[in-house]
């Protein structure tokens, strides 16, 4: 397996000459929604033509007591902190209408998260500077809590995360109530959309998670060689490879934009 190294120099779109380096590319988004629709404006804006074909949806937690539970004791001031490590926790504690108390901290895995956080009325006390992920957000966690042990955390997760943040707090001597919040579950692609990918007509897939990786190799794999494969981040780019799903570029953050930058770089050094 070929290691690809993070794409570097962000772009800023449509260039000096007025060109658009994404004309006449077909690139696969993999999720709908507002996130969906706003990758897709920003591939037309580079010129490229937007296939939205969402992979991934989002299903309630098999075990809603739990969540209920674990809810009302965080709007009761029964923990110090909360971890929220996806916007799909933010919709979570929006649609259970979860009253988050002052006196309780929010971590929020990235920007991404702490956005939707403010969004939904919310606010992120700690984001990783560095690396968006469990393991950057342990990272600047460690800092901020230094010597104030223990703390009563509640870690929100999907049911198919790695329990990194759940782990690393328990470690360094943490109260953690990890409970599930959502599952993700597959979504079938239309045909046409499996019939391109494999005839090459599609210049580009965005992969956005692991779980994303995971859809694109059972439903589109394998895919041609000369389709780019791009994945928004390094752990994104691991999980990919784990099940066999050849990565091609790496955004240097973990963007939707810089996801996008990656692309063009490339579409511009095969030009």
């Amino acid at each position: 397996m070929t290691e690809f190294e993070p794409m570097t120099g962000a772009i800023n779109l449509p260039g000096a000459d007025g060109s658009k380096p994404l004309a006449g590319w077909r690139v696969l988004v993999p999720r709908g929604g507002p996130w969906g629709d706003s990758v897709a404006a920003s591939l037309r804006a580079r010129g490229a033509s937007p296939v939205i074909a969402p992979m991934i949806n989002f299903a309630p937690t098999d075990d809603q007591s739990a969540l209920e539970a674990a809810l009302a004791k965080l709007a009761a001031g029964g923990f110090d902190w909360v971890t929220v490590t996806s916007a799909t926790t933010v919709d979570v504690l929006s649609s259970y209408g979860a009253v988050i108390p002052d006196s309780t901290k929010v971590a929020a895995v990235g920007e991404t998260t702490a956005a939707a956080l403010v969004a939904a009325g919310y606010r992120a006390d700690i984001v990783p500077s560095e690396e968006n992920s469990a393991r950057g957000l342990l990272e600047e966690w460690e800092a901020a809590t230094e010597g104030v042990v223990p703390l009563r955390v509640l870690a929100l997760r999907s049911a198919i995360a790695k329990q990194v943040l759940s782990v690393g707090l328990e470690r360094i001597g943490h109260h953690v109530e990890a409970v599930v919040a959502y599952r993700t579950v597959g979504v079938p692609v239309a045909q046409k959309v499996v019939d391109d990918v494999r005839a090459g007509k599609v210049d580009a897939i965005l992969v956005t998670s692991g779980s994303v990786a995971e859809q694109v190799q059972a439903q589109l794999g394998p895919v041609p060689d000369k389709t780019l494969v791009a994945a928004i981040g390094p752990q994104t780019q691991k999980d990919a490879a784990a099940i066999g799903l050849r990565v091609d570029v790496v955004a240097a953050e973990r963007s939707a934009e810089s996801l996008i930058d990656a692309v063009v770089n490339s579409a511009l050094a095969r030009a």
